[in-house]
């Protein structure tokens, strides 16, 4: 319904702002860091919007980046996790913070999270870590010997964009870069790989 709401700041602290836009207050949901990047009290501003409804209560959630959004958006569709839940997450550490600590499986940090015990933790690790995996990362060492060509870089992408989990796509890629080398084409090193799943 609503994709950003821009208007003038009308009061401001660290979980919410008000937005006078053309005259109507919208009271929003905001993490730490959005209150941070917002300017004074009757300045302009835009903020990307989630709205939540539910039987008995409808909110407004703002985010200064489409990266937080996006995080909020994945976080909230976690069982367990609710909207103010996820502005907690959110506001504990950047996005980029957030997902090294997913990505590496960091339990221990997630935990120090008001809220969040080894179970929840856990299954955000368990949810998040492969949507976190960037297609574009680079291959492990150990496949290459420390060298990604094109041809590998492409293949991984490939399977991935087909559907496969990363982690079968690497092995698939490791098994086929051992047969081939990386001189061969990319179609042959995509059936080759193909073959291995």
């Amino acid at each position: 319904m609503f994709a950003y709401l821009k208007g003038l700041v009308d009061y401001k602290d660290p979980t919410l702002v008000v937005l006078d836009v053309n005259g109507i207050g919208y009271q929003i949901n905001i993490p730490l860091s959005t209150y941070e990047v917002l300017p004074p009290k009757n300045e302009f501003v835009k903020l990307l919007i989630y709205y939540h409804v539910r039987e008995d209560a409808q909110s407004l959630f703002g985010f200064a980046t489409k990266e937080e959004k996006d995080l909020f958006s994945m976080l909230i569709n976690i069982s367990g996790i609710g909207p103010k839940m996820a502005l907690t997450i959110l506001s504990g550490a950047t996005p980029v913070q957030f997902k090294n600590r997913i990505i590496s499986g960091d339990v221990k940090a997630l935990t120090l999270i008001p809220g969040i015990g080894l179970k929840t933790a856990k299954r955000i690790i368990v949810e998040l870590r492969e949507k976190f995996v960037g297609v574009d990362e680079k291959l492990p060492e150990e496949i290459t010997g420390g060298v990604v060509s094109k041809t590998i870089d492409e293949a991984l992408k490939a399977l991935l964009a087909l559907g496969y989990r990363r982690d079968e796509s690497l092995k698939a890629v490791r098994k086929a870069y051992k047969e081939l080398g990386d001189k061969a084409s990319i179609e042959k090193f995509i059936k080759v790989a193909l073959s291995k799943m």
